[in-house]
């Protein structure tokens, strides 16, 4: 799964641990996101996506030969 977390954080010009405090996760499970070593729960997702205004699908996404 890919993500947009970190341009979103950009945008909001927030870092990994006030985006981690804002969601309630560990500054760690930010990075792992980020980086595509975790997969979000729903509950995370929608979390993060109400907190920047998208949706889910702007902010987590597959790319075509992941789904195969």
């Amino acid at each position: 799964m890919k993500t947009k977390i970190k341009e979103f954080r950009a945008k909001h010009n927030m870092t990994q641990l006030e985006l981690a405090k804002a969601v309630g996760v560990r500054r760690e499970t930010i990075s792992f996101l980020e980086k595509g070593e975790y997969n979000p729960s729903l509950k995370l997702a929608t979390k993060i996506a109400r907190l920047f205004q998208v949706s889910i699908e702007e902010l987590f996404f597959f790319e075509d030969s992941e789904l195969d």
